[in-house]
């Protein structure tokens, strides 16, 4: 089923939107773009905790996700498995479940939506194009995504829960 989807997507290439794909996945490597929005959040005492937060979230989903969880599934890619299908960036070198670019993109979206849901949104917005870039280049299964994304969420709706505690416990004793 993984790979029909993907065939289907394949199907989908055009120039213009090859572009906004590799833009897009760009975006998400390394997490430099979430990283980035949460120091800048950082700066402002309105947005402090969803900066501090999504950093938190990133942390542990880089922990979980990418340094536990892909080694001990270490599923190959589907551009390890099919190579005529000509990749448009380079070819990844780590495992593919979860993917890591998904997984980081929900938490910080996730993050930012509980904080603001205007924001939140469109951060949404700009997970799903991450995410859905990653099948259209070819180097990850749809169910890599999947499991990035309920990873992603379910990290940063722990943190926030997490923080909402200790938050309520300062409260009470001070």
């Amino acid at each position: 089923m993984d790979f029909n989807i993907l065939y289907w997507i394949d199907k989908l290439h055009h120039p213009v939107l090859d572009k906004i794909m590799i833009f897009l996945t760009n975006l998400g490597d390394a997490g430099i773009l979430w990283i980035a929005i949460a120091v800048i959040l950082l700066f402002f005492k309105k947005t402090r905790k969803c900066g501090i937060l999504m950093g938190v979230s990133l942390i542990c989903g880089l922990i979980l996700g990418n340094g536990l969880l892909k080694h001990f599934v270490a599923r190959q890619r589907p551009c390890w498995i099919d190579t005529t299908i000509p990749l448009l960036i380079p070819n990844p070198t780590d495992y593919s479940f979860p993917s890591g670019h998904t997984l980081a993109s929900f938490e910080a979206a996730i993050m930012i939506f509980l904080h603001n849901k205007k924001w939140g949104s469109i951060s949404i917005l700009v997970a799903l194009g991450i995410a859905f870039s990653r099948m259209y280049l070819f180097v990850h299964f749809p169910t890599d995504i999947l499991g990035g994304a309920i990873l992603g969420s379910c990290i940063s709706l722990a943190v926030y829960k997490i923080a909402k505690k200790i938050e309520k416990k300062k409260v009470t004793t001070t």
